[in-house]
């Protein structure tokens, strides 16, 4: 479950993005259109301590792009060149956000969802010691099953930022795509999703 707290974030994760994805090599859009969110999914952090949350964005007439972001309360050690910027959370403090896909923890919980057959994190607020759970604004699956084995993703070695973009751990390789809904071949275990505009699941990342 993904714990989500009503408060202000300073610049927001749009302005951020807006002057951070230009400069992608995948980036597909009007770069002087308004960064415009589409959908967005979150998946857990086991040790409740990294954010992890995929947004669906478009600038213009271009297609949906997909930004994997984590959170984090501290820089990440040797992850300078993931790092998009810092924000200021109202009631987190200072948190140090990434392109998650540099981010061991983003891989080891995408090598989960894949392999395990899960799906995108319960999000709720805590109102007067009351949970009150939100609508999800898209839902993910992974392909796999529950008593599938899960690799251990261990340490990011190498990512190679194309469109897909390759995650090379210890023991998988992740691929994720960033134009969604383009054609695109993609085999073995994968992650789709599915949201207002798109009904139909769209692949969204797989194991290679």
């Amino acid at each position: 479950m993904a714990l989500l707290h009503r408060a202000d974030v300073t610049p927001t994760k749009l302005e951020l993005l807006a002057g951070w994805l230009p400069g992608r090599p995948w980036f597909q859009g009007t770069p002087s259109a308004e960064l415009v969110r589409v959908s967005a999914y979150r998946f857990d952090d086991p040790a409740g301590a990294v954010g992890l949350e995929t947004m669906l964005v478009r600038a213009g007439d271009g297609p949906v792009l997909q930004v994997p972001l984590s959170y984090r309360p501290a820089p990440l050690d040797g992850a300078e060149q993931w790092l998009i910027a810092t924000t200021e959370h109202s009631v987190l403090g200072r948190r140090w956000l990434y392109d998650a896909c540099g981010d061991p923890v983003y891989a080891a919980e995408l090598s989960r969802v894949i392999h395990a057959g899960g799906t995108q994190a319960e999000e709720y607020f805590e109102v007067d010691g009351r949970r009150e759970t939100r609508r999800p604004a898209m839902t993910v699956c992974g392909s796999g099953t529950g008593d599938a084995p899960v690799p251990a993703a261990g340490v990011v070695r190498r990512v190679v930022d194309e469109d897909p973009t390759v995650i090379v751990t210890d023991d998988v390789e992740l691929a994720v795509l960033r134009r969604l809904g383009t054609s695109q071949r993609v085999t073995g275990p994968v992650l789709t999703g599915a949201w207002g505009d798109e009904p139909l699941p769209v692949p969204l990342a797989y194991a290679v």
